[in-house]
C-alpha cells in the first residue's frame, strides 16, 4: 500500500519505518523536503506526499494540521482515507488547544469527503511501532464514522505489531476527543513512570460476571 505521511519528526519516522519494514511503498511529507534528506527515508514536498498516498496519516503538531491540510486543498484529499495521529497542544504543552472537541473531529468537519480515523495518539512513537516490547498486551483505540476507512487503519495497525484483539473501535470520529484529552492524563503517567514509553489496557469484566452499576 501506497502511505503518505504528513510531517517528520518522531512519529511521522517510526511509523514510516514500521510500514516499510511489513512491505509498503512510505513517503514522507514536507513543507522542506530538500532540507530532509539525512532521514533514510523518502521525502517529498507535501503535495507530492498527498498524491502518491492510498492512506495519508497527519503526524504533524495538531495546533497547526488543519491549516496545513487546507493548503493541500480538499479536492487532493477527497477520498483517501486519513489517519490522524495528532495532538493538539499549547506551545508550554500544558493544556489541549481543542479543549472542547478534537483534531480528529475538525479535520472531518472540515475535509468531509476524506474518511479520518483518529487513532495511535494515546501513547509515544516507540510504542506505536513496538507494541510487543511493553510487558503485556495494551489497548489501541479507534475512532471515525467511515466503517471501511476503520477497516483499513486496522490492517495497518496489524502490520505494526497490534493483533485485532489489541484494538479497540470506540465509536464515530465524536470520540476521537477522548483519545486525544487523554494526552493531560498520559502527561502524569509519564511523570510518574520517569518515561514516555508505556500503554494502557482496557480490562473488562471476567467472563459471566456483569458489570457492577454504580448508582
Amino acid at each position: 500500500m501506497r502511505i503518505g505521511l504528513l510531517g517528520t519528526g518522531n512519529v511521522a519516522r517510526a511509523l514510516a519505518q514500521g510500514w516499510r519494514a511489513a512491505g509498503h511503498d512510505v513517503l514522507l511529507g514536507s513543507r522542506t523536503p530538500k532540507e530532509r534528506t539525512d532521514l533514510g527515508l523518502p521525502v517529498a514536498g507535501l503535495d507530492e506526499t498527498a498524491a502518491h498516498a492510498e492512506v495519508l496519516v497527519n503526524a504533524t503538531p495538531g495546533n497547526v494540521s488543519v491549516d496545513l491540510l487546507r493548503s493541500l486543498g480538499a479536492p487532493a484529499l477527497a477520498g483517501t482515507v486519513l489517519i490522524d495521529v495528532g495532538v493538539g497542544l499549547t506551545d508550554d504543552y500544558t493544556e489541549l488547544s481543542h479543549p472542547n472537541s478534537s483534531l480528529g473531529e475538525q479535520i472531518q468537519e472540515a475535509f468531509p469527503l476524506t474518511p479520518v480515523v483518529k487513532t495511535l495518539c494515546t501513547m509515544d512513537s516507540t510504542a506505536m511501532v513496538a507494541p510487543n516490547e511493553l510487558a503485556g498486551p495494551s489497548t489501541v483505540f479507534l475512532s471515525g464514522d467511515d466503517a471501511e476507512a476503520k477497516r483499513t487503519a486496522g490492517r495497518l495497525l496489524t502490520d505494526l505489531g497490534w493483533p485485532p484483539s489489541s484494538q479497540l473501535d470506540i465509536g464515530g470520529i465524536t470520540t476521537a476527543r477522548g483519545q486525544e484529552h487523554f494526552a493531560l492524563l498520559f502527561m502524569g503517567i509519564a511523570g510518574g513512570l520517569g518515561s514516555h514509553t508505556f500503554n494502557i489496557q482496557v480490562v473488562p469484566p471476567r467472563s459471566g460476571q456483569p458489570p457492577t452499576v454504580r448508582s
